[in-house]
């Protein structure tokens, strides 16, 4: 027992929030805790039946929350693993659990009374502020899984998702190793006999210098005729791409996309601990957008191209349905639309002929934030050196000049075009690199910012916003990631424009009445529906770019600027918390009745009858909406604004 004390005070130390209890309060604490075993499978709590007397809080393993439908069928609400505690509601409010809960693999947790449970919750206020979370616990976790069982059908049975499984769970064996003097055919015999499709190689000191895989066997050793006998390291590609054993699948399958790889090596604690391959991730999740961009990236025709975009939201529902929540979704709509744009700029370059100098396609708005749903509308410019720019000391060539602009302009209006045929509708603004105004040397577009930052003007200021929503996509990165940084340090350092983005973030009104109803539109096409864009998730969109442009920050995602400035003391860990939630459960209350649109054969819209939702959905969203007002009274106590 004392052993098993020591043990349980240690992880509890080192575990939020039970880490900001008092030295003696743990200790008591410990002391009254069990550990208990429970094997892959176990149902631990079933929904509406099951009072639990203690509280688990797990110290290896996993443990999914899920709801069950009439016929059986599982949605699952939330996936935990070490240190996450299961039964919290149950205890605080008393009677039987609201989720079942189950053991997805083998499992350690400490079991704490929960008449312990509760005398913390009620002493410790640290601990009850991050348990009694209004918004993000007892809403939003069940909000969601509602969401997902009633508007989300499943085509056919899931497997566990790829979101809520870490890579370190589809880990099971060590990496197979080689020395780098190594022959070729050895190392094959060694492949073969252990049944692997890569060794890692080690140099002479032990350290992981590179990787060859089954491909590079027949890529470069058989296609080229190499003689088998050379050593591993003439073939190995180094340095090996690692990815950490705590991330999520759905991350790993991004990585290997972004850098159209199918080996990752998964490190724990600074070692390397097993190998995850493409293969893994699309058994784990059955059907994988992997082939899809496998796909895209060796289409050698426009029209291909064309046929291939209709596939995205395909392979995108299978996210939704298996209940990857809108972040996630965005992040791969954001690697599928950029390797479609990758293969459309790169075509069109062969077509027109390599461009007169280095040029960068910019992403702008929900592209470059990778918030995009389906087929949101193009937003996109673009910046060119001058053909002679890399020559110090040169006037440039007027003439010169004239064909470059003319270059690309032409490139501009001919990729929008295949874009649109790719199913990406056009600007309504023109906000994109069809347009001259937007279709600039790097001299042009710092003159842009400069003139909008240091002279602002409501209406102008407006319309910019989307520039500062703005990341490289195609071409030269370097030179838009430096147009990007100039026009981030020119509006953190002038409270002037700031105060104008201020203002702007103020304009959109929640839409909740005085007594919490909501506020629809009063006519037109969209008669009584809410605007779930305009007056829900830009608000959240404005206010992070605020924050994040105060605090020089380059990044575009909003929850990743929101998760920023709290880092840096701008935005309280407990508004934080709350508007990061709400922002994510608005975005996916809009992505579901989008996907329901699409699957009815209605185009994709922002609007969406308040009528149609439960009761549990009006209440979350009215708690989601109220977050605006919050973030709002922020704004305009930092800022300054009146009104």
């Amino acid at each position: 027992m004392k052993h098993n004390v020591t043990v349980i005070e240690d992880f509890l130390k080192s575990t939020l929030p039970f880490s900001e209890l008092p030295k003696e309060v743990l200790a008591r604490a410990a002391k009254c805790c069990g550990i208990d075993f429970f094997p892959a499978q176990t149902r631990l709590l079933t929904r509406g039946e099951t009072t639990p007397t203690d509280v688990l809080i797990i110290q290896t393993g996993a443990v999914k929350l899920f709801l069950t439908d009439e016929d059986g069928g599982e949605t699952l609400a939330d996936f935990r693993g070490p240190g996450a505690v299961v039964g919290v509601l149950s205890a605080i409010r008393g009677g039987p659990a609201n989720l079942s809960a189950e053991t997805v693999e083998d499992t350690f947790a400490f079991r704490m009374p929960v008449a312990v449970f509760r005398e913390i919750v009620e002493s410790q206020p640290a601990v009850a502020q991050y348990f009694l979370k209004s918004f993000s616990e007892i809403y939003v976790s069940r909000a969601f899984g509602e969401l997902r069982r009633r508007r989300v059908l499943p085509r056919s049975e899931s497997s566990l998702p790829l979101f809520a499984t870490k890579v370190g769970q589809t880990v099971r064996r060590p990496p197979v190793t080689v020395e780098m003097n190594t022959d070729i055919r050895c190392a094959a015999g060694i492949m073969a006999g252990e049944g692997v499709g890569s060794l890692l190689v080690k140099d002479p000191l032990g350290a992981i210098a590179g990787i060859i895989t089954d491909k590079d066997l027949r890529r470069k050793v058989v296609a080229q005729g190499l003689d088998y006998g050379i050593p591993v390291a003439e073939i190995m590609s180094g340095p090996v791409r690692t990815i950490p054993e705590s991330e999520d699948c759905f991350d790993a399958l991004l990585t290997m996309m972004k850098h159209q790889i199918h080996h990752l090596a998964v490190e724990k604690k600074g070692h390397i601990v097993g190998v995850i391959t493409s293969h893994d991730l699309m058994v784990l999740q059955g059907r994988s957008p992997f082939g899809l961009f496998s796909e895209i990236e060796h289409e050698r025709t426009f029209t291909g191209l064309y046929e291939l975009s209709k596939k995205i939201p395909l392979v995108i529902r299978p996210l939704i349905e298996e209940g990857a929540k809108a972040g996630s979704v965005g992040r791969m709509i954001a690697v599928l639309g950029e390797v479609l744009l990758d293969r459309v700029l790169s075509l069109l370059q062969e077509d027109m002929g390599p461009p007169p100098s280095p040029f960068c396609w910019l992403l702008l708005g929900s592209e470059a934030r990778r918030e995009q749903t389906f087929r949101t509308d193009q937003d996109n410019a673009l910046v060119y050196l001058p053909p002679d720019g890399k020559i110090p000391g040169r006037s440039p060539d007027p003439e010169l000049k004239r064909q470059a602009g003319d270059y690309f302009l032409r490139f501009g209006r001919l990729a929008i075009e295949h874009l649109v045929n790719c199913g990406y509708p056009p600007c309504p603004a023109e906000m994109m690199a069809s347009n001259p105004r937007w279709n600039l040397e790097e001299s042009g577009w710092s003159d842009f910012f400069r003139r909008i930052v240091n002279a602002p003007e409501p209406e102008q200021v407006l319309h910019a916003t989307i520039f500062f929503d703005m990341r490289p996509g195609f071409g030269y990165n370097e030179l838009g990631e430096r147009i990007k940084a100039e026009a981030v340090r020119l509006a953190s350092k002038n409270e002037v424009f700031l105060g104008f983005l201020a203002r702007d973030c103020l304009r959109a009104r929640p839409p909740l009445t005085f007594f919490k109803g909501f506020v629809v539109e009063k006519s037109g096409e969209h008669k009584n529906h809410l605007d779930l864009k305009g007056r829900g998730i830009m608000p959240f969109v404005d206010v992070a770019r605020l924050l994040a442009l105060r605090a020089g920050l380059t990044e575009c995602n909003t929850l990743d600027r929101l998760t920023e400035v709290n880092r840096r003391g701008l935005l309280s860990d407990q508004l934080y918390s709350e508007a990061a939630e709400a922002f994510e459960f608005l975005s996916q209350i809009r992505l579901v009745h989008q996907l329901r649109l699409m699957e009815s054969g209605r185009q994709p819209d922002n609007f969406m009858n308040p009528a149609d939702l439960s009761e549990l959905e009006k209440r979350t969203l009215k708690e989601a909406f109220g977050l605006v007002g919050a973030l709002q009274s922020l704004v305009r106590e930092e800022f300054h604004v009146q009104g």
